[in-house]
């Protein structure tokens, strides 16, 4: 409780314009002040940029990349990448769907612009949409005007739902190999998608339920009710899995996530870790140290003994007390650069 998950925050924002934990832009300045100002510099292939990112309480955000404001946050993503992993994370199979729907979301908006518009628009339309059913029990006359929502409804979902199958379908490929290593062999996983409609289906979907959304005064059917199953030799492990079993899926989720980026971005992106490695077991510890030693890492955590045991390379140590971060030098029995 020293502030050194903030700084990790911190990053994430500055490359996604979003907390990891979803959190509301008033939700991050620290309590008494109004506003608050990330500087963050990057060197990509040389070249270094700047991007300032200024939160405001009752404001929208902005955003400069070199002292040159922009409009949307589309604008920002893949300046740079990031994956942000903690342990929440590794509960990401067990807990509700939201939270593997914000998965798929913050990881697809980095990778793909066309994505972010397609979901920015739906997000807006199932707010529009939701708002009219509630006016509905006033204004039955308003009923009528459905339609319009309904049809950019199906418009847009359809592009979510067509985005997140192909990405699903990437990192499927993926994660099976490293699932296979970090099991020993032993099991096989599935990432299946599981969309509430697919694409094809959303127009008859809505239609069919718009009586009972007049009822519930919200939206049935849609992407925004998706949700994904992970299979273990057939078992799915959210309902059936061990706690084993779930946290090893998850840590496989996260290194896949890491190659998918590489994959498509020919980059390695920043590695966020979370004070994660105090929730794994060895075997586990050692599999994710051996699998981010070439990749940018910075990682929060209560003491360097474990990467010491690792023989880890530590290039700079950072000491976190009440809010104010300082720069150490690596412990002298790590290997340095």
């Amino acid at each position: 409780a020293q502030g050194k998950t903030n700084v990790l925050e911190a990053v994430c924002v500055s490359g996604t314009t979003k907390s990891h934990r979803g959190s509301k832009d008033k939700e991050m300045i620290r309590f008494g002040m109004e506003e608050s100002h990330i500087k963050t510099i990057i060197l990509k292939k040389d070249i270094p940029y700047r991007i300032d990112m200024h939160l405001k309480k009752n404001k929208t955000k902005g955003i400069a990349v070199d002292g040159i404001p922009i409009r949307k946050a589309s604008q920002l993503f893949g300046l740079v990448n990031v994956v942000f992993f903690s342990p929440e994370d590794l509960n990401i199979i067990k807990n509700g769907p939201s939270e593997r729907r914000r998965f798929i979301d913050m990881e697809l908006c980095q990778l793909d612009k066309v994505y972010v518009h397609s979901l920015v628009q739906y997000n807006k339309v199932l707010l529009q949409r939701n708002k009219l059913l509630k006016e509905l029990g006033f204004h039955p006359e308003y009923e009528a005007t459905l339609d319009v929502w309904d049809e950019q409804l199906v418009r847009f979902g359809k592009e979510v739902i067509k985005a997140r199958r192909a990405f699903i379908d990437q990192l499927g490929d993926i994660i099976k190999e490293l699932h296979t290593k970090l099991s020993g062999g032993k099991e096989n996983i599935e990432v299946i998608y599981d969309p509430d409609t697919e694409e094809e289906e959303l127009e008859a979907a809505v239609r069919k339920s718009r009586q009972q959304d007049m009822k519930q005064k919200t939206t049935l059917a849609g992407p925004h009710r998706d949700d994904i199953s992970f299979y273990v030799n057939d078992v799915d492990i959210r309902r059936f899995g061990s706690q084993g079993q779930q946290r090893t899926a998850a840590l496989s989720l996260k290194l896949a996530e890491i190659e998918l980026v590489k994959k498509i971005k020919k980059e390695y992106p920043i590695l966020l870790l979370d004070d994660v490695l105090s929730e794994l077991d060895g075997k586990r510890q050692d599999h994710l140290l051996a699998s981010i030693r070439h990749i940018q890492t910075i990682i929060t955590c209560t003491g360097l003994d474990d990467f010491i045991s690792h023989s880890f390379q530590i290039d700079k140590t950072f000491r976190v007390v009440s809010g104010t971060v300082t720069c150490e030098r690596p412990n002298k029995t790590t290997s340095q650069t």
